[in-house]
């Protein structure tokens, strides 16, 4: 299994030992940027990472993990279905899910799966972080509730207090128009195109494109052949094989 090596190996929540998260993600850039923003987080390590259902069942057998940092559209299995087998098969690690699919019949079916996160693609470290804190602390939990209030304070530690922030300047909506146009365009847009598809400014549209290479969600490459500095040109990582 592929290490994250990470700094986050040491001591877990409470000093004890770090927790354990494999990452499963088809597309291998996407996998990556995963694993590196899991190690970044003090308490917990990436130990391996999967792009199958397939081999993320392999990779359980054979080393010890406490939650799994789940993509839904995997090219063997759909996420939902690998975690049920996994259940039946005597798992019992906790998942976050990590999907573009905004579907709330697929959100309630988790539940009863073990899903105790949705994280909405493309999404910056920041928001990835805040989840991995909130399940720490109901993680670290133990012991014998005092009564129903605490019951539910260990519960509403896995839910955020409201959308998580994107950088300062940049809005939900703008972002769904802007990756939209993005993946619409087989051959890329550059910050002009964009600015004209999502009807932004230049400057804003660079803004948002750089948020979704940083996200792990596009990549840039300079178009030489023109006189002067060379255009950046902005793609939708398709690794997944397409929407999803």
């Amino acid at each position: 299994m592929t290490n994250g090596g990470g700094s986050s190996s040491g001591a877990g929540p409470a000093g004890g030992a770090p927790i354990r998260v494999l990452v499963v993600e088809d597309d291998p850039v996407a996998a990556d940027a995963h694993v590196m923003y899991v190690d970044r987080v003090p308490g917990f390590v990436a130990v391996g990472k999967a792009h199958t259902g397939a081999r993320a069942r392999r990779e359980l057998e054979r080393t010890p993990v406490d939650l799994i940092l789940l993509d839904l559209h995997l090219p063997d299995v759909h996420g939902l279905k690998l975690a049920r087998s996994l259940r039946a098969a005597g798992h019992h690690a906790d998942v976050i899910a990590v999907t573009s699919a905004r579907d709330l019949a697929m959100v309630r079916e988790g539940v009863s799966l073990g899903v105790v996160q949705y994280v909405l693609k493309p999404f910056t470290f920041a928001t990835l972080r805040d989840r991995l804190v909130r399940y720490a602390e109901f993680h670290a939990a133990a012991g014998e509730a005092s009564g129903q209030e605490e019951v539910d304070r260990a519960l509403a530690t896995l839910r955020a207090p409201g959308p998580a922030a994107l950088p300062k300047g940049l809005s939900a909506p703008t972002l769904e128009r802007v990756t939209g146009a993005l993946r619409e365009t087989e051959e890329g847009l550059t910050a002009a195109g964009l600015a004209e598809a999502a009807g932004i400014s230049r400057i804003t549209a660079r803004r948002y494109l750089e948020h979704l290479v940083d996200a792990g969600r596009a990549a840039r490459k300079p178009l030489y052949g023109q006189v002067g500095r060379p255009e950046l040109v902005y793609r939708w990582i398709r690794g997944d094989g397409g929407a999803r």
